[in-house]
C-alpha cells in the first residue's frame, strides 16, 4: 500500500513552512506514481536526521579491512558516510522498496550436490535494470510537483541505502546487517531518490530482532564477528561475487554448491513469514537459475555463459569468476562423473580457473591420478596455480 506523502513548501515573507494546493497535488501524484511503478513500499526520511553513527560504523568496517578487496568502498569512504557528503543540498530521501520474496524455499538445492544453488536476487533479471527506470518515473513526478532537483540511486553510488531505509521506516537493519521489514521480511531491493524538496518524514522503524540469532548461527563461514557486524572477507556472497582471486581454502568446503551468492542468513529470518511471494513480471524467476546441473555449467564457454545468463546479475560477474565458483561446487559434489569436464579446465587461460580445477580434482580422484596429472600440468606458469598443485599433492 502506498503511503501518504506530505510535500512542504516555504512561503516567502514569513519564513513559515505550510502545505499548498500544488504541494498536496504533488504528494498525491508521487504516491500514485510509486504505486503505478510497482514498488512494494515507499517511505520518507529527512536527510539531516541520519546523524553520524552509520558513517562511523562504516569507517570502522573499512579500518578493520572487513571490506576485503572491494576497493571502491574505501576509495569513496568519505562521501559514503552521509548523503550530504555526496550532495550537500539534499534535504529529503524517498526510499522505495521492491519485494523479490521467493515462492519456494531458497535453500532447497543445497542438499542436491549435483546441482548448483544460486541466490534468489540473482535468479531473475538484474534489479538495477528494473528498479532504476521505476525510480526515474517517481523522481520525474516529484520534480514536476516541487520544482526541486532530484537524484536517483540504485546501489551504484556512494550512498548507504540501508541506514536511510531504516530512518525512513521501511524496516531495520537486522543482525545480518541487511534490511528487515515486518511486511516483506529480508527480501527488498532498495532504491533512493534524494531531493532538495522538504518532505514530511515518516517515523523510523525500531529493531524487532529481539533475542533471535538464526541468521548468525546458520552462516556457513561464520561471517558475523558480532550481531549487526559483517566481515565480508568470510561471506559467501562476497567470495563468490565480488572477490576476484582464488577463494581461500578455509572456506571452500563450507561454500558447498553455492555458485553465486548465499541466502542462508536471509532465508531463516522469522519475519519472512509475512512476505508475499513476488509476482512482478519484470522479476520473473529464470528457469536456468533453478538448480542447474553442475555438469552443464562446467561445459559453458564464455559465449555460452553470456547467452545463458544474459540480463541477470550473474553475467556481470564474468565467466572466469563463475567457472571458479562452479569448480568449487564440483569439488564438493562427490560426483566422479565430473572429472573429465574438470580436467579439461586445467588448460583454461585464467589461472584462477586452473587453480580451482586442481582443487576440485584433488577432492574427486585418487592420489595416484593427481600425481599423473601433476606431471603434465603441475609446472604451471602461474605461482598461485603451482601452489594449488603443491597443496593438492600434500593432502
Amino acid at each position: 500500500m502506498a503511503p501518504t506523502l506530505a510535500v512542504r513548501t516555504r512561503h516567502a515573507g514569513d519564513g513559515a513552512t505550510r502545505p499548498t494546493d500544488s504541494a498536496q497535488d504533488a504528494r498525491a501524484l508521487v504516491a500514485r506514481e510509486a504505486a503505478a511503478a510497482g514498488f512494494s513500499v515507499v517511505r520518507i526520511a529527512r536527510v539531516s536526521d541520519l546523524g553520524a553513527e552509520p558513517g562511523r560504523r562504516f569507517l570502522s568496517f573499512i579500518a578493520d579491512g572487513q571490506h576485503g578487496d572491494m576497493d571502491w568502498l574505501e576509495a569513496k569512504a568519505e562521501r559514503r558516510q552521509h548523503p550530504n557528503a555526496m550532495w550537500a543540498e539534499a534535504r529529503s530521501a524517498i526510499v522505495l522498496g521492491l519485494s523479490y520474496a521467493p515462492e519456494e524455499d531458497p535453500l532447497r538445492f543445497l542438499d542436491q550436490r549435483d546441482r548448483a544453488s544460486i541466490s534468489v536476487y540473482a535468479a531473475r533479471r538484474d534489479y538495477h535494470d528494473v528498479v532504476k527506470p521505476r525510480l526515474k518515473r517517481v523522481a520525474r513526478a516529484l520534480q514536476a510537483a516541487t520544482g526541486e532537483d532530484v537524484k536517483v540511486f540504485v546501489d551504484t553510488a556512494p550512498l548507504m541505502e540501508k541506514p536511510l531505509a531504516a530512518l525512513a521506516g521501511l524496516g531495520w537493519q537486522g543482525k545480518h546487517t541487511n534490511l528487515v521489514s515486518r511486511e516483506h521480511g529480508s527480501w527488498l531491493y532498495l532504491g533512493v531518490i534524494l531531493t532538495r524538496a522538504e518532505i514530511a518524514a515518516d517515523e523510523p522503524e525500531r529493531d524487532h530482532c529481539g533475542r533471535c540469532r538464526r541468521c548468525l548461527d546458520i552462516c556457513p563461514t561464520a561471517a558475523f564477528p558480532a550481531p549487526y557486524r559483517l566481515d565480508a572477507r568470510r561471506c559467501i556472497s562476497y567470495l563468490t561475487i565480488e572477490h576476484k582471486g582464488p577463494i581461500p581454502h578455509e572456506f571452500r568446503e563450507a561454500i558447498g554448491n553455492r555458485i553465486f551468492g548465499c541466502d542462508d542468513c536471509l532465508a531463516v529470518c522469522p519475519w519472512n513469514k509475512f512476505a508475499q511471494a513476488s509476482h512482478d513480471q519484470q522479476l520473473a524467476i529464470r528457469p536456468e537459475t533453478q538448480g542447474p546441473r553442475i555438469a552443464d555449467l562446467l561445459a559453458l564457454d564464455d559465449t555460452a555463459f553470456r547467452e545463458r545468463f544474459a540480463g541477470t546479475p550473474i553475467r556481470r560477474a564474468g565467466h572466469v569468476r563463475f567457472m571458479r565458483n562452479v569448480l568449487i561446487a564440483a569439488g564438493n559434489s562427490s560426483d566422479t562423473a565430473l572429472v573429465p569436464l574438470i580436467e579439461a579446465l586445467l588448460a583454461h587461460e585464467a589461472p584462477v580457473v586452473r587453480g580451482a580445477a586442481v582443487w576440485a580434482l584433488s577432492r574427486l580422484v585418487p592420489r595416484a591420478h593427481m600425481t599423473k596429472l601433476a606431471a603434465a600440468h603441475g609446472n604451471d606458469t602461474d605461482a598461485s596455480v603451482r601452489e594449488e598443485w603443491t597443496a593438492a599433492l600434500a593432502s
